[in-house]
């Protein structure tokens, strides 16, 4: 009984914070900020600004990621840390409300902050995913918080979207003002239900107490120990590289994918139904990819995801109308979700699990950094050739490399 209480409690931050991944990421945001905070300004010019904003956030993520991992073992503060960058995420999120057009660097400075409170927060919530499942059922669990996020980040998504498309049925003046509004109730949908995990969600007491200082110099003597054991442990590094590599792609797919419809010329009310399409097709996808990880082994699961995004890719270089976009979206919702995921449950199953933020601010960090050159690379590429397609097209350097070296992967469980 307490541990469905605790899983239960534990997928409800998924669903909480994927309505900053879906509503202000994926969504409203790179939408506004073409729109509205760079009006006039050249489409390829305001898409390298977005990903470089996208980058600027992933690389502080890497920065701190393994020093806040080893110090919230080592005090047993996985949920106090959690909760700080949680609450920076809905203080920035929140603040977006109050911009003004035109202000694109503010509008960026807020976007940069409430980011960083997502990533950093997630570090936490993976490194609990040990804690509330066992070994055995750690593709069904990462797979049903990933499902629970695709759906409570879709029905958010559905209200603020009608909101934008019919501004006066909820009171407001106009979809400028439905936006900004629905920046301020993912802020608050956010806090409200990341509730359940503070209340029911459980974790051993750390070994480390006294001084900031003391805490902080362990902390940066395990990050140092880690790092050295990451490499002993072959095979966790190998999956380390691969997923540094694969997860890039997906990252910038969803970051970008609405500015890159944009600069194609498509509506951007097809591409924000495109984003309901694929959140919706992600709820049962990431709940089957759960069964399919369970059944033949999470590395095939994932293979078989990026074979999706490899044609995705290729498809999305071509496609010519939005038509096309809503076959990709849906084609997207059946694999994002499954490779996260397994890759999320793959992690657990080889690292030790009395270390297991140190090891997930690894995880994490590698998959931020990841997002640091993929955003950039994709708008560089397309400035450079004057086209978003030919810039779309470099992903594919990353889905198939990583998928190479996963292939060199051997999933060994560890029982620490």
């Amino acid at each position: 009984m307490r541990q469905t209480r605790e899983k239960w409690g534990w997928v409800f931050y998924d669903w909480a914070n994927s309505a900053f991944a879906t509503t202000v990421m994926a969504g409203f945001f790179p939408v506004y900020f073409k729109a509205y905070w760079n009006i006039g300004l050249d489409p390829t010019e305001s898409t390298f600004r977005l990903g470089l904003a996208n980058s600027v956030a992933s690389l502080t993520i890497v920065l701190l990621a393994p020093v806040l991992g080893a110090i919230a073992d080592s005090m047993s503060r996985r949920k106090g840390m959690l909760f700080v960058f949680a609450c920076l995420g809905w203080l920035m999120t929140g603040g977006l409300y109050l911009v003004a057009g035109g202000n694109w660097v503010l509008a960026v400075l807020l976007y940069i902050l409430a980011v960083i409170g997502f990533s950093g927060s997630n570090i936490f919530y993976d490194s609990l995913l040990p804690f509330i499942s066992s070994r055995e059922d750690l593709d069904r669990t990462s797979a049903f918080g990933f499902a629970f996020g695709y759906l409570g980040g879709g029905l958010l998504f559905t209200c603020n979207i009608l909101m934008v498309l019919h501004p006066d049925w909820f009171g407001l003046v106009d979809s400028d003002a439905a936006v900004r509004f629905s920046f301020l109730m993912v802020a608050v949908w956010w806090m409200v239900f990341s509730l359940p995990l503070l209340l029911f969600v459980k974790e051993p007491e750390g070994s480390i107490g006294g001084s900031a200082l003391k805490i902080v110099s362990e902390g940066f003597a395990r990050v140092w120990h880690t790092l050295h054991e990451v490499r002993r442990l072959r095979n966790v590094w190998l999956f380390l590289i691969a997923y540094w590599l694969y997860i890039d792609g997906v990252d910038t797919v969803v970051r970008m994918a609405v500015d890159y419809g944009l600069s194609l010329g498509f509506d951007h009310k097809s591409l924000l139904m495109a984003l309901l399409i694929t959140q919706f097709t992600g709820f049962p996808a990431a709940i089957a990819f759960g069964y399919l990880g369970s059944r033949f082994g999470p590395k095939a699961g994932i293979m078989v995801g990026l074979l999706v995004y490899v044609v995705v890719t290729v498809r999305a270089s071509v496609m010519s109308s939005a038509d096309e976009f809503y076959l990709l979206a849906f084609a997207i919702g059946l694999a994002q979700g499954g490779i996260q995921a397994l890759s999320r449950s793959l992690y657990a199953r080889m690292i030790p699990g009395n270390r297991t933020a140190e090891f997930f601010g690894f995880y994490n960090m590698l998959g931020k950094s990841a997002a640091v050159i993929g955003p950039v690379m994709m708008g560089w590429v397309g400035a450079l050739s004057a086209s978003p397609r030919t810039g779309i097209l470099s992903l594919l350097i990353l889905f198939i490399a990583g998928a190479a070296v996963l292939l060199k992967v051997e999933v060994v469980n560890r029982r620490d």
